[in-house]
């Protein structure tokens, strides 16, 4: 009872455990997460902005000391401006942090909690940047001319913008952090800028902020878009995923539950089979009256029923039996050279008294000079009983059964049953094809069957590498043509002559 209950719980899916593959599942997640806020900022996105910027600043922040250096160069060498260097160590001081800082975050894992305090840093280290660039603003030159200074201050400041905006563009306002002290610095110098080239550089460097947080706001907005894509192409990856690992356990579960079927009727095909031979063998003796006649027609008429109802059952045990043992490929075929044309005559000769008490008339086809073919006497016999006792049940009273048998136009054979019945439509075709599927037509206008005939026909041929094909009209007939390739036909090789040896000795010696 054990063993049972066992086997029986590994064929049910049991939707409550955790599924096989936890990575997918996680990353389902997270990409759900991601979606549910498309175009907008939230803290998986902010992750991957910070991990942009980290691989983006790196190169910026180690060349703008060359910058600083080139600036300070020029300051000395036109305007003997020596007090510029009272800014320099402070500047690059700040991007070499900034370098440090980089290297350190690209070293350790970016977390959903510390991405804002990372963010701090680095706004912290701009800030100082930032104060070292004001200091560069706020630098007189007493040797020198004002425009001419004043437009190298405006010039190397709106290099060093631009060079922040694009590299820093993930973190939103950086630029208006870093250079707003810078230009305030700029405008208070000794008095605010009183000359109409010292407004216009001013205007210039404000214009040139404005700008850059322009172009940087919409670097910031596709960049979400970018990643909003990105997150649903990895929502369907990992959807796709998901399927094919679902459908993979669904695969294997199936073919689970099909080998427990299999071994079911295996086991359960004797204890069937015996009891039925017992109720099938009495019941004849009793409906025959073998061993003295009934008084009781009641009882004669039970035992009637008794026998149909067994040879039906029996009947319907064999075909799933039959087709079960193909499905699971230990259908065994006892392959010979046989012709179909003398099988279709003893088949016909087997369902002309089913077809009498219809008065139905089987007509039979057959091409002359038809080889033998290479296949299973057993299983062909089937066929055509199967194909010829649907055709003689489906047809009406004083109907016409067609039999043929002939060549393909491939080079096979083919066997032909063609009824005048009521005919199937042709949306239910595949219903009759697959087991146990009747038509709608057919279960109003004949007799009750297994809905196993069709299904037996089609995987035997399928065994013997032939084809099934079935034509209906509705309300005009039915066509079943059973199919055998080219290389089941056996083909007469010629006679080789043997030589006569006298007459090969008298050439001999002539």
């Amino acid at each position: 009872m054990n063993l049972a209950s066992e086997n029986a719980d590994k064929n049910i899916v049991d939707r409550t455990r955790k599924h096989r593959n936890p990575e997918i599942a996680r990353t389902v997640r997270v990409t759900r997460d991601r979606l549910q806020s498309h175009g907008t900022r939230n803290a998986q996105y902010d992750r991957e902005l910070l991990a942009m910027y980290i691989s983006s600043s790196m190169p910026s922040a180690a060349a703008m000391p060359l910058l600083i250096l080139l600036a300070v160069g020029i300051g000395v060498y036109f305007f003997e401006a020596t007090n510029v260097f009272a800014w320099a160590p402070i500047t690059i001081f700040g991007y070499l942090l900034q370098v440090l800082l980089t290297k350190r975050a690209s070293r350790q894992k970016l977390t959903l909690e510390n991405v804002r305090s990372w963010e701090r840093r680095f706004i912290e280290v701009h800030a100082l940047t930032g104060f070292g660039w004001a200091i560069f603003a706020f630098q007189p030159c007493v040797l020198c001319g004002s425009q001419d200074f004043v437009f190298y201050k405006g010039v190397v400041l709106l290099v060093a913008i631009a060079v922040t905006a694009m590299s820093s563009f993930t973190l939103r306002r950086l630029p208006l952090v870093v250079f707003a002290t810078p230009i305030i610095a700029f405008t208070l110098l000794g008095s605010p800028p009183n000359t109409t080239f010292e407004i216009s550089v001013l205007t210039m460097l404000v214009a040139s902020v404005v700008f850059f947080l322009f172009v940087s706001g919409r670097l910031y907005n596709a960049n979400l878009v970018m990643l909003a894509v990105q997150s649903e192409k990895d929502w369907l990856i990992t959807e796709l995923e998901m399927a094919n690992s679902t459908s993979d356990e669904a695969r294997l579960r199936a073919e689970e539950a099909n080998l427990a079927k299999s071994r079911f009727l295996a086991s359960m095909s004797h204890e069937l089979r015996t009891p039925l031979n017992a109720i099938l063998g009495f019941s004849e003796v009793m409906k025959n009256e073998v061993l003295g006649p009934l008084n009781n027609d009641t009882y004669k008429e039970y035992a009637s029923d008794i026998y149909r109802s067994g040879d039906h059952l029996l009947r319907l045990i064999n075909e799933i039996l039959d087709l079960s043992r193909i499905e699971a490929g230990r259908y065994e075929l006892n392959e010979e050279p046989i012709s179909l044309q003398d099988i279709a005559e003893d088949c016909m000769a087997m369902v002309g008294m089913r077809a009498q008490k219809k008065n139905i008339t089987i007509a039979g086809q057959f091409e002359r000079a038809l080889p033998r073919v290479w296949a299973d006497e057993r299983s062909m016999r089937q066929v055509i009983l199967n194909l010829l006792s649907n055709a003689v049940k489906f047809t009406p009273n004083d109907g016409n059964v067609s039999l043929k048998v002939g060549w393909t136009i491939g080079g096979g054979q083919y066997v032909s049953v063609v009824d005048d019945g009521p005919g199937i439509p042709e949306d239910e075709i595949p219903v009759v094809l697959s087991a146990f599927g009747q038509g709608s037509i057919a279960i109003k206008s004949a007799e009750q069957g297994t809905g196993l005939g069709l299904p037996i026909v089609q995987a035997i041929l399928a065994e013997h590498g032939g084809e099934f094909v079935l034509r209906s009209v509705l309300r005009k007939g039915t066509e079943a043509i059973a199919i055998l390739p080219r290389n089941r036909i056996l083909v007469d090789s010629p006679s080789i002559e043997t030589p006569d040896p006298v007459k090969k000795t008298r050439r001999s010696f002539a």
